[in-house]
């Protein structure tokens, strides 16, 4: 089995060691570089083309964010999926990174299992909002957000994938929903790929974001 490469970013040294000593512990994980600000990871990605990057919000010379803007425009390192570490549940750099095509965030104390499952659900194409703030993050996006009237696309979908959206929405993996549903993984994950290509979604965090302003997840 090939191994998740993942990149570490944040400008605290600690930190870094902490997050690659959690990585290099877990067979199915390997951490393939560091970098201390957003220029430094913009490079890392250059350079090692990770599968999954950590990355910090607030760092000297560029920050996350802008970093993650940098790579997003980039169709060479499209294959990076980036993962936000924030400090604050209602950090607004969350709504930035959710706008710029992070694939989830979390909160820096979340337990190491909770990272671990993000980076392989981040991995596998999907993503994670922290659990802990998934709703009350979600909601202050969706209420900060311009108002619009839920996507004509939505009259497309599916009651079954209606359904999913509004799981997707509450921040259940692919696995959960068939477990939800009673469906096999594989149909859960059809589901959810028909309704993003449907809606026109970029990834699985802006499809939380449409369930929330079409009232389907409250």
């Amino acid at each position: 089995m090939t191994a998740v490469r993942v990149g570490i970013v944040d400008d605290q040294a600690l930190v870094r060691m902490g997050l690659r000593v959690l990585i290099e512990a877990e067979d199915d994980l390997e951490a393939v570089g560091e970098a201390a600000d957003g220029r430094e990871a913009v490079e890392l990605v250059r350079r090692e083309h990770p599968d999954v990057l950590l990355m910090d919000v607030r760092m000297p010379v560029m920050d996350g964010i802008a970093a993650l803007r940098e790579i997003a425009a980039d169709d060479r390192l499209a294959a990076t999926r980036v993962v936000v570490l924030t400090t604050f549940e209602l950090d607004e750099y969350v709504f930035d990174a959710l706008r710029a095509g992070a694939a989830g965030f979390l909160i820096k104390d979340s337990e190491p299992t909770e990272l671990l499952r993000a980076i392989r659900l981040a991995a596998a194409g999907e993503s994670l909002l922290s659990p802990s703030v998934t709703r009350s993050v979600i909601s202050t996006f969706v209420s900060r957000a311009p108002h619009s009237a839920p996507r004509p696309q939505l009259r497309e979908l599916t009651e079954r994938e209606r359904e999913v959206l509004a799981l997707v929405g509450e921040g259940l993996s692919n696995a959960e929903i068939a477990e939800r549903l009673m469906v096999s993984p594989a149909t859960a994950r059809t589901h959810v790929s028909r309704a993003m290509v449907k809606l026109h979604a970029r990834d699985r965090a802006q499809l939380v974001v449409i369930a929330y302003r079409a009232g389907l997840v409250r």
